[in-house]
């Protein structure tokens, strides 16, 4: 479903991402786990199309997504959960982890 290959990300001349690859397939759910620095935010700003990368490629139901805007990727059902501060503290966690599908209105999809 998505599929995240061979992905480099510079920002000026750090070499941010270097040959990152992830694939995720129907109804997984992934998360990110790494220290300070070490890309994660990086790799969603890119699968989200935020940042765009200098070599690999971006993929979602096996469309190459380099040419579509974050807009459409969220709409298609690219979403990110937001953590620490930039959650919403009087909301509980299955409402903040909702914050994510609130573009969907089929109740299956949002599951």
């Amino acid at each position: 479903m998505l599929e995240v290959s061979n992905v480099d990300v510079y920002y000026g001349p750090v070499h941010a991402l270097q040959d990152v690859s992830i694939s995720v397939g129907e109804g997984e759910i992934v998360s990110l786990l790494g220290g300070n620095a070490s890309g994660k935010s990086t790799t969603m700003k890119t699968i989200l199309g935020l940042v765009q990368p200098r070599h690999g490629q971006v993929a979602f139901d096996g469309r190459d997504l380099k040419s579509v805007d974050t807009s459409l990727r969220v709409r298609s059902g690219i979403a990110t959960v937001p953590e620490a501060r930039r959650i919403f503290p009087e909301m509980t966690v299955q409402e903040n982890l909702l914050t994510g599908a609130y573009t969907r209105s089929d109740r299956a999809g949002v599951r």
